[in-house]
């Protein structure tokens, strides 16, 4: 084979588009940009090769693995405001600066916690054998599901995701399902992007509602029966025409009922694209 057709080692071209991005940084990094890339390394480090070996000092008595779960259920239980390094540390029942001796800083701890939460777990077995469109739907109702048992997830900024072992196999595991459709590679991560933000938009609309309505203390029937009379005179004015003739169960619909109503169509137009292709 010559030089020319030579075919990209797998993963080449992941670490090339990484390479691209550092190639076109340029400048010189200011000092937030230096620590952030400190944050980035040192996360990559503790997620692809754990706790470096200790040669001298007192014997570890935690590891990743129990500092990241105590993490993740602090957090459930009262929100990531609540989850800080003193916090964590007195749950695994250790000194503060001890803790430091493990993780570095709460935004690494942060990272930690997302690739944990990335793991693709029972996935593996339940996308065996199933169609491409099969795969995606499992895979954004696990995702919306992971949202809601996790609802601090919404105020973590994941468009620039540090990349650990969990995270690339969950994306690897859904890539593999992919693989066939008359689509470059581009297209298919494109595919995954678009499922996923509409996964993510209806899931913070669900968390912000649930949240907004435990905030304020009213019930659904409360907060509505106070809107009832303008309502009514709205709809009874005329200047609403179409609203008026809405059938009375118009917004009677549950959070997952919506859920799956969109994401069907979504699918039912990539389906369309996909076939249209193979014509």
């Amino acid at each position: 084979m010559s030089e020319g057709n030579e075919q990209p080692h797998p993963g080449r071209t992941v670490v090339d588009a990484a390479r691209r991005g550092l190639a076109q940084d340029g400048g010189e990094q200011s000092e937030a940009g230096s620590r952030e890339q400190e944050r980035v390394t040192r996360s990559l480090e503790l997620l692809w090769y754990g706790l470096p070996q200790l040669s001298k000092g007192p014997r570890r008595t935690l590891t990743l693995e129990r500092i990241v779960e105590t993490a993740i259920t602090i957090a459930d239980a009262e929100g990531l405001d609540a989850l800080s390094m003193r916090r964590l540390a007195r749950d695994l029942d250790v000194g503060t600066m001890s803790l430091y001796r493990y993780v570095p800083d709460k935004a690494v701890l942060l990272d930690l916690m997302l690739d944990r939460l990335s793991e693709p777990g029972a996935a593996r077995t339940d996308f065996a054998g199933k169609h491409w469109r099969e795969v995606l739907e499992l895979n954004a109702i696990g995702t919306r599901e992971l949202y809601l048992a996790h609802p601090w997830l919404m105020q973590v900024n994941w468009t620039r995701p540090v990349l650990g072992p969990s995270s690339i196999a969950g994306l690897d595991l859904v890539m593999s399902y992919l693989a066939d459709l008359p689509m470059s590679d581009q297209e298919r991560m494109m595919i995954v992007s678009t499922v996923d933000g509409y996964v993510t938009g209806a899931a913070r609309q669900e968390i912000q509602y649930n949240a907004t309505a435990a905030e304020a203390g009213l019930s659904d029937e409360e907060f509505w029966s106070a809107q009832l009379p303008f309502l009514e005179r709205a709809m009874n004015s005329g200047d609403y025409p179409t609203m008026a003739e809405m059938s009375e169960d118009t917004f009677d619909v549950g959070w997952e009922q919506s859920f799956r109503f969109g994401l069907e169509l979504l699918l039912d137009g990539l389906e369309r694209e996909i076939e249209r292709r193979r014509d």
